[in-house]
């Protein structure tokens, strides 16, 4: 048997047993997870150095390698994410509906958990603990599978859920990493419907494209982002320059940092050069279009076919428009659908703007940096969907569950 239905008939057995956990058992494993990566830092460090190390001899960007990168406070925000989790209601087991029929049957509709989540993720290390933590709080097991650029730091992490679970009352089987990385792995993973329920890819648009092609397990899609800001002719100039900011360098290499401003005529004309310079101060690469360019001839000229990219580095591209109509046509056309966001103090604009974009996060005056499961208050996030069934947006514990009918009666025939 090969690894991945090993693993995955594990998942699918652990998953029986989770479906019976309390809350209280379920909150005492993710505390000792969270220990347990408190107590193992200088390991995971090792490990992971592991990965950078071997990641720079390959020749992988900047920006792959940062989000590669563990360090003792990106560890200890991790401990404290799995804690957040624990102070969170636990949706399994609510009810959503109850009626009761004339007959006398008794219909309660309640949140169950999906069953076996199956993870397919890029570079980042802290998804392996982020999806861990989620699936155990919500009742799933789930099955790992990350990318070969963390390689060390993945196994190490999944080693050390491990042994937090080993002190618990909870399966150690319920969270599974498929250690083989290999394309072939990833291939068996997609047909896996024996034991998956849900496959959620995250990563970049060519791996989320692949597993929605490929995949016969049901997909939430989670997805790029090639997300934009709009400085509309009355935005306010100093808030919109801190906004842009912020959206581009507060962390470029994620997936809700902007990599277009598409700017009003009007408002550029007169606030456009120190736009420009606010952004070089930050050491942001600027490519622009020709009224972009006669601002500032060093701007590099955008490609035609070069709106759509999801740079995920420093490097932002400015668009002109003569009006909101030309701005929301630009969005509908190179959008991924993740977050958008407009600057403005026209409360008409930002009305139409906020009902018309078809986004997951829709921004008025403010940094797209804040589509993230934290900031929205669900603790970790297992992905930011950018579908529309199921879940849409940051995906949190509610995310996570399914529903069941439970009926009630006394003998009753139809």
């Amino acid at each position: 048997m090969s690894e991945i239905r090993r693993k995955g008939k594990a998942a699918k057995e652990a998953s029986y047993l989770l479906n019976m956990a309390t809350t209280d058992e379920k909150n005492e494993a993710l505390q000792l997870v969270a220990d347990q990566l408190l107590e193992e830092q200088e390991h995971l460090l090792a490990e992971n150095k592991k990965d950078i190390v071997e990641g720079r001899n390959n020749g992988i960007e900047a920006a792959v390698l940062d989000r590669i990168l563990l360090t003792n406070d990106r560890i200890e925000a991790m401990a404290e994410g799995v804690r957040l989790l624990i102070d969170l209601k636990d949706p399994i087991g609510e009810t959503l509906e109850e009626i009761e029929k004339e007959n006398g049957l008794h219909i309660v509709r309640k949140r169950v958990p999906i069953g076996v989540i199956a993870m397919i993720y890029e570079a980042r290390p802290n998804v392996t603990i982020d999806a861990a933590s989620l699936a155990l709080k919500t009742g799933n097991a789930v099955v790992l599978r990350g990318s070969s650029s963390a390689k060390y730091s993945n196994l190490a992490l999944w080693r050390v859920i491990q042994r937090g679970l080993e002190k618990s009352s909870l399966p150690v089987d319920a969270v599974q990493l498929i250690e083989d990385t290999s394309r072939e792995t990833a291939k068996e993973l997609f047909t896996l419907n024996e034991y998956l329920d849900v496959l959620i890819p995250r990563g970049g648009a060519k791996l989320i494209q692949t597993v929605i092609r490929e995949s016969t397990v049901p997909v939430i899609e989670t997805g790029a982002g090639n997300c934009h800001v709009f400085i509309d002719e009355s935005a306010d100039p100093q808030m919109a320059i801190n906004v842009v900011i912020n959206a581009k360098t507060h962390r470029p290499s994620v997936c809700n940092a902007i990599e277009t401003v598409i700017v009003d005529k009007n408002w550029l004309q007169q606030y456009g050069e120190k736009l420009i310079e606010s952004l070089r101060e930050k050491n942001v690469q600027l490519l622009g279009d020709e009224t972009v360019r006669q601002l500032d001839s060093s701007i590099a000229e955008v490609e035609r076919d070069d709106w759509s990219s999801e740079f995920l580095d420093l490097t932002l591209r400015i668009k002109t428009v003569e009006n909101m109509q030309q701005a929301l046509e630009h969005i509908q056309e190179y959008s991924t659908k993740h977050s958008e966001g407009i600057l403005t103090q026209n409360d008409e604009h930002a009305e139409q703007f906020l009902n018309s974009v078809d986004a997951a996060a829709v921004y008025l005056n403010a940094s797209t940096r804040f589509t993230d499961g934290f900031e929205f208050g669900y603790g970790a996030e297992i992905g930011i969907s950018t579908q529309k069934l199921h879940a849409r947006g940051p995906m949190g514990l509610e995310a996570l569950t399914s529903s069941k009918f439970v009926i009630t009666g006394t003998g009753q025939i139809r």
